[in-house]
């Protein structure tokens, strides 16, 4: 079970509020129909959208200066998952969730609710 718990584990139990064992389950239900890794972004996406997150870009006109940390402040109220290309970060209400300060890394896309 450790290797379902991914860098989007953390992010997908605060933001739907469920315990690392229901994410780890409902990943593997979406590894095995979609026969991918639970760390793909198809996967935990997949699970995302189930709880009513839709997906949005970010703009890439300055793809090197846009923070985590510049994101949070434009956006302080709401339930966000931010995707950096290799880690996932959840923000609720101006606040980001992470085991370490994500707060320098550059998002390039997020889901909300």
């Amino acid at each position: 079970m450790e290797s379902l718990l991914t860098t989007a584990s953390l992010a997908l139990s605060i933001v739907l509020g469920l315990s690392w064992d229901q994410v780890a389950i409902h990943l593997l239900i979406h590894v095995l129909i979609e026969h991918d890794r639970a760390d793909s972004n198809l996967v935990w996406g997949m699970m995302l959208e189930e709880y009513g997150f839709t997906r949005h870009s970010i703009p890439d006109t300055c793809p090197d200066c846009y923070t985590i940390r510049q994101f949070v402040m434009d956006h302080p109220k709401g339930t966000y998952v931010l995707a950096t290309g290799n880690h996932v970060v959840a923000l609720i209400d101006g606040t980001y969730y992470d085991t370490l300060d994500t707060g320098d890394y550059i998002p390039v896309y997020y889901w909300k609710r």
